[in-house]
């Protein structure tokens, strides 16, 4: 991981795949957008950056690479979030041929990073849906998770890493409840069933409602060298919901009124100090990349959730590279 702290200001472009490509870019171009990040299927889908039209078509790709180098930007990731590892072999095959797929196109692409999930088995070999464990006892839960490590996780990850390492790859997992990499304790786990071709896709929004701290997430998941790309994306607690009923919440995402917390434009959750704090830390470990947004804020249109985040991010990136400390040398 490169050192200097010097943060590019991303969005994930997704919410915009109902628009042209190029007419997305000079959106995002003329709000000072630096980075974009590309859907290539599974959960995002795949208008703006499909591998099934790219991979065998050269000047295609050059011209993608174009449209975006041309208004100064970088490709940050490709994400294709997706569950291989689901017990329904149909589900899980359509998913592993679509990180396959992408994880050429990123080669090709000269793009560094897959973005993804770890994926969640079901309980066992007859399992028709996945089982995401979150209790130690009855000790039926921890046989299941045993064997989901054990027999499916592990080595499909070992196979996979394999493959992205051959390729020039490292893939960045969303630590995501629902699948089982959701927090740092189980990313570093794979990582060090598989190794370092695995990292995070650090996103703030999960950890949040989880009670953990990003900025200590973020330091341990650095002083394993595993940060590899970081999402923008916020969460709001209601206080007297948490209170009542935990945050373990499976109400639908929009009874916002009676959930215990709901995803935010960056902002719209956690105060400005919060995300400071996250931004400093970004330096203080050298992370050297895009900050970017995921816009899943059910409160506010696409245009407008994405031009509050963008103007809320601009305020607080560091923009220029870390200089020396002038107070303190000769």
């Amino acid at each position: 991981m490169p050192g200097g702290g010097q943060l590019r200001l991303g969005v994930f472009t997704v919410p915009y795949s109902d628009l042209p490509f190029e007419q997305v870019l000079d959106r995002l171009a003329g709000m000072g957008v630096q980075a974009v990040e590309l859907g290539t299927g599974n959960y995002p889908g795949s208008a703006h950056c499909d591998p099934d039209v790219l991979l065998d078509d050269e000047p295609k790709r050059r011209s993608l690479r174009s449209a975006v180098e041309s208004r100064g930007m970088i490709i940050s990731a490709l994400s294709q979030h997706g569950n291989p590892l689901h017990p329904d072999s149909a589900i899980a095959g359509s998913s592993h041929e679509t990180w396959k797929k992408t994880v050429r196109l990123a080669s090709l692409l000269e793009v560094p990073v897959v973005n993804a999930f770890s994926g969640c088995p079901g309980s066992d070999e007859t399992a028709r849906l996945p089982n995401w464990v979150t209790c130690w006892w009855p000790t039926e839960f921890s046989e299941i998770l045993e064997w989901q490590w054990s027999s499916r996780v592990i080595p499909y990850w070992q196979g996979e890493g394999a493959f992205a390492e051959s390729e020039g790859v490292r893939i960045a997992f969303e630590m995501h409840p629902g699948f089982v990499v959701y927090n740092p304790e189980s990313l570093l786990r794979l990582r060090d069933a598989v190794g370092p071709v695995i990292g995070a896709n650090f996103d703030p929004s999960h950890l949040f409602w989880q009670g953990i701290d990003p900025v200590e997430a973020i330091k341990v998941v650095a002083a394993a060298g595993a940060l590899y790309h970081v999402h923008a994306k916020d969460t709001y607690l209601d206080r007297a919901n948490v209170a009542r009923n935990g945050v373990l919440d499976t109400k639908p995402f929009g009874r916002y009124l009676d959930r215990s917390w709901s995803f935010r434009t960056v902002g719209y959750g956690q105060p400005e100090k919060t995300w400071r704090d996250i931004v400093s830390a970004l330096r203080t470990i050298g992370y050297d990349g895009a900050v970017s947004i995921e816009h899943e804020d059910g409160l506010l249109s696409i245009d407008e959730g994405m031009t509050k985040a963008i103007a809320f991010l601009r305020t607080i990136l560091y923009t220029d590279a870390q200089t020396e400390m002038w107070w303190v040398s000769g």
